[in-house]
């Protein structure tokens, strides 16, 4: 079995240009890789969204247990290059690569083979620590990205789905003057002892299960089990128990959702952003649609974010949702703020990879 620093150590990688170097990021990397990240983005989708919080949480923070990376520096010790491979689940990784929108294209062009060849080899890596005889890798690029997703279809990704990013402004009158539920139909927080603040756990098992069933005939579905969910939930700086809910018609669990706060930051020009919510999943049993529930979720969930202050919510929508999705989010005040995509690559474990 490979392990993960042999991943990253061993030979037979495409090389880096001369006087680059390769190592896993600490602590002290953290700023250059949030720099790095605020680049790509501003370049890729038009403004950036990177935050240390977030970068920190994934590199050295709570995160830490299930991600793999690695930090690309220049022969002038510049970051330009940052691999991170998740394990999400089994048979499963989610792979980032960012290459430095500064970089002449012969040399991105180079450093972008060097990385996703590194992201394959911990990829195949995470796989057999789980014993698994395949892994699917899961990344992602902004649309109208074209270098990004050029060097993914030439690593063998295959482009597989487009999501809108979808935000909706919030009002402070949304707090207490939304519609209620229909009849029938409830919604609540999870239950929390009083006396620890720890979530009941039946009750998280209810979210669990209604996401599980709610999803099962998506695009992409695969099944987690309920301590991966909670651990990976829980990895996020953004996570609060107080954001997630359950919604249940005559007495009985029928969907649930999940937010997460997002942290205001400082945009470009020095000015604070407000924190905002986002709905990290949303869910209905299929034997409850056509009752209401959905909306009843996102209404709870736009009045919370009224009542803290936040000046919108945001959400990401499957653009060929079978459901319809979307025309439920337009209706309620959702827009597409930008769309980015899904490139999909699978792993035979019966076959040697770089």
């Amino acid at each position: 079995m490979t392990s993960l620093p042999e991943a990253r150590a061993g030979s037979g990688l495409p090389d880096l240009p001369e006087g680059w170097s390769s190592a896993t990021p600490l602590d002290a990397d953290v700023p250059d890789l949030v720099r790095l990240l605020r680049r790509h983005e501003r370049q890729a989708r038009g403004f950036p969204g990177a935050d240390s919080e977030n970068v920190a949480a994934e590199v050295t923070g709570r995160g830490m247990r299930t991600h793999t990376h690695e930090i690309v520096r220049d022969d002038e010790g510049v970051a330009r290059a940052w691999v991170s491979c998740h394990d999400r689940a089994s048979e499963r990784v989610l792979v980032g690569v960012t290459v430095d929108p500064d970089l002449q294209d012969h040399l991105a062009d180079r450093v972008a083979v060097h990385c996703l060849a590194v992201a394959e080899r911990f990829s195949t890596a995470i796989a057999q620590s789980r014993r698994a005889r395949r892994s699917h890798m899961d990344s992602g690029a902004f649309a109208g990205d074209d270098r990004q997703g050029r060097w993914l279809s030439e690593a063998g990704f295959v482009l597989v789905r487009d999501w809108w990013q979808m935000s909706r402004p919030v009002a402070e009158h949304e707090k207490d003057s939304l519609p209620p539920p229909r009849e029938g139909v409830d919604v609540r927080r999870v239950r929390r002892d009083d006396a620890v603040g720890m979530p009941d756990e039946d009750d998280l098992r209810d979210v669990h299960r209604m996401l599980e069933v709610s999803f099962a005939d998506h695009f992409n579905s695969y099944r987690e089990t309920f301590e991966e969910f909670v651990g990976r939930l829980r990895e996020d700086p953004g996570h609060r128990w107080d954001h997630w809910w359950l919604a249940s018609v005559d007495g009985e669990p029928a969907g649930a959702l999940v937010a997460t706060t997002i942290t205001g930051r400082v945009d470009d020009g020095g000015n604070p952003q407000r924190d905002s919510s986002y709905v990290e999943y949303i869910g209905v049993d299929n034997n409850a649609r056509g009752r209401g529930v959905a909306k009843a979720l996102l209404h709870t969930v736009i009045a919370d974010a009224a009542a803290r202050g936040r000046d919108k919510v945001g959400l990401e929508v499957d653009a060929d949702s079978p459901t319809g999705a979307e025309g439920l989010y337009t209706s309620m005040g959702w827009e597409t703020a930008y769309t980015t995509q899904s490139w999909h690559k699978e792993l035979s474990l019966d076959t040697p990879t770089v």
